[in-house]
């Protein structure tokens, strides 16, 4: 059956707060802490033990959300005390959660994240609901959902036939598609000439591209290389090194704010979140990867997925990174 045409529409970002439409997981998060990871057959004396609102979908909606824009999430939980603590925790975000679907037999998601004390974190995923997340491209409701959003994101923790469905229906309306392909895995071919704006860890970036991605030089290669698939920029993270941005001006390394992690989840989508909605208001990608860049150095002085996510106001009171620099 062939899709309804629909108008490409234009996103004024002077009147309004931008739009976003999120694809993603809704986890529960059950946190660790502890002193260090446990060896094989170690029984380990913790410290503390929390439940937390996660799931990378979650938590780059709140991120964008927590930035100013207008959040719409689309997603699967199970109709569970977990899944109602989740939606309520978006309602508190001004997130619309209408798009997120209840599954009746797969409980909601749940993620064990274990972090130590150099903050460092350990996770395990159990999928549950997010393993059955639908897309329907025929779907009015969304398809009015994508047509006024400056970007829809995703990432890989829901099915990735549901993302290409999703990403071509919002390539085709005018919507511009962000991913995070984490959990790392290929792209099909037919994703990559619907990507906008592509974020990849080191990890991510040398199985997408082939290329070692350690340091920022090493990253600038693999940049260029994902560019050369079609994509119109990426960002390479890499943790305390900063980031590596690629456009059609060439390739620059962003430095990381110099700062005391104590648990480094969730920065990685903090950054995103804030990359999105910094270029869903106009401004230039370099000044959209130093805001993420000041976004995320918050995020891993503060324990916990959602609450360790700054807001716009926290981010502009912040200090400034470093100049980038070219490569």
């Amino acid at each position: 059956m062939a899709l309804p045409a629909l108008p490409k529409v234009s996103h004024d970002t002077a009147s309004a707060p931008p739009r976003i439409v999120v694809l993603g997981s809704l986890n529960m998060d059950l946190v660790l802490r502890v002193p260090h990871a446990p060896e094989a057959g170690e029984t380990l004396q913790g410290h503390s033990i929390h439940t937390v609102p996660g799931g990378k979908g979650g938590n780059q909606a709140v991120s964008c959300a927590r930035q100013g824009a207008a959040v719409s999430l689309l997603g699967r939980v199970g109709a569970d005390d977990y899944g109602q603590a989740l939606r309520a925790a978006l309602t508190r975000d001004g997130i619309d959660h209408g798009g997120v679907q209840t599954d009746a037999q797969e409980p909601t998601g749940v993620a064990l994240v274990m972090v130590d004390d150099a903050a460092q974190n350990r996770i395990v995923v159990i999928a549950g609901a997010n393993a059955r997340v639908e897309v329907d491209a025929h779907d009015p409701e969304l398809a009015q959902r994508l047509q006024h959003a400056a970007f829809l994101v995703a990432q890989f923790e829901t099915p990735l036939a549901q993302v290409v469905t999703a990403a071509a229906l919002a390539h085709r309306i005018g919507c511009k598609v962000m991913l995070n392909p984490s959990p790392a895995q290929a792209l099909p071919a037919q994703l990559w000439p619907l990507l906008d704006t592509l974020v990849v860890n080191e990890v991510e970036a040398r199985l997408l591209s082939g290329r070692v991605a350690d340091t920022p030089a090493e990253a600038a290669k693999a940049a260029c290389a994902l560019r050369a698939r079609g994509v119109a920029r990426v960002v390479v993270t890499l943790g305390a090194g900063g980031a590596v941005a690629a456009d059609t001006q060439g390739c620059r390394h962003h430095p990381a704010l110099a700062v005391t992690a104590v648990d480094t989840t969730a920065a990685g989508d903090t950054f995103l979140g804030a990359l999105a909605v910094t270029l869903a208001d106009g401004q230039s990608f370099d000044a959209a990867v130093r805001h993420g860049i000041r976004a995320a150095a918050l995020c891993v002085t503060q324990v916990g997925a959602q609450p360790s996510i700054p807001d716009r106001d926290a981010v502009l009171r912040s200090a400034l990174p470093p100049d980038w620099i070219p490569l």
